[in-house]
């Protein structure tokens, strides 16, 4: 019988400019490298990653039009301080959520939420056409046909908060919504696993259908007063999943 020949055995796959980008990016913004360190040089990262000194250069320039590093010649490639970095950008957000959605992000994206969303509700109610009626009307039927599923329910979830910003009349609230998706679909994924209780589903619905008619009656004062109804019951909704877990903070 004659033996069988060795399988040979592939070599790893290189990582492409996308990936090394996520991998440092991710770890700029979780703290394991630091404000004021230094990334890797171009030799330093070839020998790591075994790829092209010129897809390594490429990955410094887009981590620094992202704000997360600076590069000069003699000095290397530091990292910068958090207020530098471009936040809104949806790949650091995506970078930012890498380890999950810790306390501190799910606080500030709840904080942001306040902020915005009642404006955007309120101008809902004064601009809103039929167009607009229907995909928020679509956005809630969805929602009722997602009990039980958790990611179904976000994705609805995330429609109508997104049809509320469409119907504002104001590009910037669908600008911003677009910008910070990636985060509140994370935020709404958490919330949304109360869809397992019947109770608290169709509390939930009650509150959106709440905002959608206060929208559809043109009451601006009561559509941001349903919408941050809806922020604040969906931020006590994390705070609670979180201490049941037994996170901190």
């Amino acid at each position: 019988m004659r033996p069988r020949a060795a399988r040979k055995t592939q070599p790893p796959r290189a990582l492409g400019h996308a990936e090394i980008t996520a991998q440092l990016g991710a770890e700029i913004l979780s703290g394991a490298r630091k404000p004021g360190s230094r990334l890797p040089s171009v030799e330093e990262m070839n020998a790591t990653f075994g790829v092209s000194r010129v897809v390594l250069r490429e990955v410094t320039k887009t981590l620094a039009a992202k704000g997360l590093v600076s590069s000069k010649t003699k000095v290397g490639t530091r990292v910068l301080e958090s207020t530098r970095w471009a936040w809104l950008d949806p790949d650091v957000l995506r970078w930012r959520m890498a380890d999950g959605l810790d306390a501190t992000l799910l606080r500030q994206i709840g904080e942001v939420r306040r902020a915005v969303e009642p404006a955007a509700a309120a101008l809902a109610a004064l601009h809103r056409d039929r167009g607009a009626l229907a995909q928020l009307r679509a956005a809630l039927r969805g929602m009722e046909d997602s009990v039980g599923d958790r990611l179904g329910y976000a994705r609805a979830d995330m429609a109508f908060h997104v049809a509320v910003s469409e119907a504002s009349g104001n590009p910037l609230f669908r600008a911003f919504t677009a910008v910070v998706e990636v985060a509140m679909t994370g935020f709404l994924s958490v919330t949304a696993d109360r869809v397992a209780n019947r109770g608290s589903f169709v509390a939930s619905i009650a509150l959106h259908r709440a905002v959608a008619e206060a929208i559809a009656a043109r009451d601006p004062h009561a559509a941001r007063r349903a919408m941050l109804r809806v922020v604040d019951v969906g931020i006590r909704d994390v705070n609670a999943r979180r201490r049941r877990a037994g996170h901190k903070g």
